[in-house]
């Protein structure tokens, strides 16, 4: 916050309170020249108004929020750019990757600032940390337990599945079933591979897509020639001609995608003869694939939630499409 916003903003809050406090002693004095408790002289509609001071609880009261306020603005951060006598704060500021909130965590600590965020933080993992490696491990607590054996849990696929609402759902969505670009997981087909340990690294390490632009390479003639070849693999009435001349110019797709087009899950390179496809099955829209590649991006949350936590969530995942 710049100088002129942090003294606008101390005047307006000051002001503010004490303006109150003025207003409120200013009602407090008798002006009307009239014994307490005596008409005013003002009726209205057969009603006529005393002269009654403000109740006193109220003006106590009234008194008491103001002090507060003042204590609670001199503790804590509230008056532009103050930071409170307590040195409390929120979370740490201006983080813009992990490596910074690390860092900013560990200087929080040693400085014994008062991170509201980090103590949180700290508070979450000694109440569930433990019941996240209780699920997570068999009972020697060393060794993890197999993720289908989890799968088979009630209780820990329920906390993968707060997990996965939490942290992926906002790709994935609630259902799991995806979006235009976000892999359905609920449907068997995997770029990465579906088996137990192919679902926890791609959680863990993140995956990214790299599919090349093949515009420029095969020219407008080209793109619409392996378009009609890559439709035909699952099924669809193509012109027979353009596919013929797209099986030909295919090899330079093939060393992803397989020669029989199934895929390679090494590479997450997909299937392109069963008819799912990640960002639309339109030719618009598989033309455009080819035009221009695909580079999508799963993060990495081996460091955002740890191996338990993923453990835990890969489970679930698992679970979706094998129970």
């Amino acid at each position: 916050m710049n100088t002129f916003l942090s003294v606008f903003v101390t005047v307006i809050s000051l002001g503010t309170i004490f303006g109150c406090l003025a207003l409120l002693i200013w009602c407090t004095r008798d002006k009307m020249g009239i014994e307490e408790g005596a008409p005013t002289g003002h009726t209205f509609d057969g009603i006529s108004e005393i002269n009654n001071p403000l109740p006193k609880w109220w003006s106590y009261l009234f008194v008491f929020m103001i002090v507060f306020s003042l204590i609670y603005l001199a503790l804590y951060p509230g008056l532009g750019n103050f930071k409170g006598l307590l040195g409390w704060q929120s979370s740490n500021q201006d983080i813009r990757s992990l490596e910074e909130s690390r860092a900013a965590s560990a200087a929080a600590r040693e400085e014994g600032r008062l991170v509201q965020y980090e103590r949180e933080m700290v508070k979450a993992d000694e109440v569930f940390g433990a019941r996240f490696r209780e699920l997570a491990y068999e009972a020697d607590g060393q060794t993890y337990r197999a993720i289908a054996d989890i799968a088979q849990d009630e209780e820990a696929t329920k906390v993968g599945q707060r997990l996965f609402l939490q942290n992926c759902a906002q790709c994935h969505g609630s259902d799991a079933r995806g979006a235009r670009g976000f892999p359905n997981l609920a449907d068997a087909d995997w770029l990465w591979g579906g088996t137990p340990d192919q679902i926890k690294a791609t959680i863990m390490h993140g995956r990214q897509g790299a599919m090349p632009a093949w515009g420029d390479s095969l020219g407008e003639d080209g793109v619409r020639e392996v378009t009609s070849y890559v439709l035909s693999l699952s099924g669809r009435k193509v012109d027979e001609v353009e596919a013929q001349k797209g099986q030909a110019r295919f090899a330079v797709c093939a060393a992803c995608h397989g020669m029989d087009g199934t895929g390679n899950v090494a590479m997450g390179a997909p299937n392109l003869t069963d008819g799912i496809w990640l960002y639309g099955g339109s030719r618009a829209a598989v033309e455009d694939s080819i035009r221009h590649g695909r580079a999508g991006v799963m993060p990495a949350w081996k460091d955002i939630l740890g191996e338990d936590k993923v453990q835990l969530l890969s489970a679930y995942v698992y679970s979706l499409n094998n129970n």
